[in-house]
């Protein structure tokens, strides 16, 4: 049991349907056949959600070693403590978002000090987090900005299809000023390191689609593609890291699919979360490559029409954590 990694759990924002499934991934052995899971958060909504998992419990801890790893059993280590107001479901408010911000906090330092192999983390509101005073687009440049890490990538990643981001939130007009020959070549590789390193991919072989229709047409529909898309790959390309393209991308995404390739670069957001949520809307996983530790989340929102219904699919989670409990034991092996 004690050779199983540590990894914490973040319960996002209370008001919406984190700690539902929290409870329901939890309820779930198999679980515990892969990790000892910890959860990061308020005991206080944990019990409002256990009614319908019979035979599971809750049990308050203070440090990470002193989690049981035992089905049936929940371990949550208190970070707040917030009245009921304050997490009733489907109504967020300041307080919640502060508290949603400790757990990220406490789940960098306890991964950072080594305490934890690893951290999942539950949807929270971008809107909270500005209002409980941190102005970051979301939990990935949180977590980059806490480690110090400048270069890293937002992937999107299901059984089928696996995507890389390298813009992620931002105005769909601003897209092809944040584009880089760099901010390109950097995505490929921190990408191919990734699959080679945290996924097991020996060889891995990699697809870059193209910004404009047709990926350009020889210059015809924009001119990214010749001048920064192409020179990128050729970069990296010639220092050993296989990556082709640009490929249209009407057409690339089922390229991947087909399996001749195991990750789909993207210029912007929607580019490559459309086909990815196509294929893996309930059990897509969130991961943040090129960090010095490992984090994985939802690929959801805090839902917050169904908080509270007991409706919530655990889907996601349990494959975040199941991907979470893959890469630390691959990287305390390369150590």
């Amino acid at each position: 049991m004690k050779d199983l990694p540590l990894i914490g759990i973040t319960m996002g924002d209370l008001s919406g349907i984190g700690p539902e499934i929290i409870v329901k991934a939890l309820s779930d052995p198999s679980i515990f056949d892969i990790c000892r899971p910890v959860v990061i958060g308020d005991p206080q909504p944990i019990p409002k959600n256990l009614g319908q998992e019979s035979g599971i419990s809750a049990r308050e801890i203070q440090r990470p070693f002193e989690a049981r790893g035992q089905a049936g059993v929940i371990d949550i280590i208190p970070v707040s403590r917030l009245k009921k107001d304050s997490t009733m479901p489907g109504k967020p408010s300041v307080e919640g978002g502060k508290a949603m911000v400790e757990y990220i906090l406490r789940a960098v330092m306890l991964a950072k000090d080594g305490e934890i192999e690893a951290f999942v983390t539950c949807p929270i509101s971008k809107v909270l987090m500005h209002e409980a005073g941190y102005p970051y687009d979301g939990h990935t440049e949180l977590i980059a900005s806490l480690t110090g890490s400048p270069d890293y990538v937002m992937m999107l990643a299901g059984k089928k299809l696996r995507v890389s981001l390298v813009t992620t939130h931002c105005a769909l007009r601003d897209v092809p000023s944040l584009l880089s020959l760099q901010k390109i070549y950097k995505t490929i590789v921190i990408t191919f390191t990734a699959l080679r390193d945290d996924f097991g991919i020996k060889n891995p072989h990699i697809a870059v689609a193209g910004l404009n229709p047709h990926a350009g047409e020889g210059g015809l529909f924009g001119k990214e593609e010749e001048k920064l898309i192409k020179p990128a790959i050729q970069k990296a390309a010639s220092e050993g890291f296989v990556a082709e393209g640009p490929f249209p991308p009407d057409t690339v995404f089922y390229r991947a699919v087909a399996n001749s390739h195991d990750a789909v670069v993207a210029m912007y957001h929607d580019q490559g979360l459309i086909p990815l949520k196509l294929l893996h809307f309930s059990d897509a996983v969130n991961i943040t490559l090129g960090l010095p530790v490992v984090r994985t989340s939802v690929d959801h929102g805090t839902a917050y029409d169904i908080a509270g219904k007991g409706v919530a699919d655990p889907s996601s989670l349990k494959a975040a954590i199941k991907m979470a409990a893959e890469v630390a034991k691959r990287r305390a092996t390369r150590k």
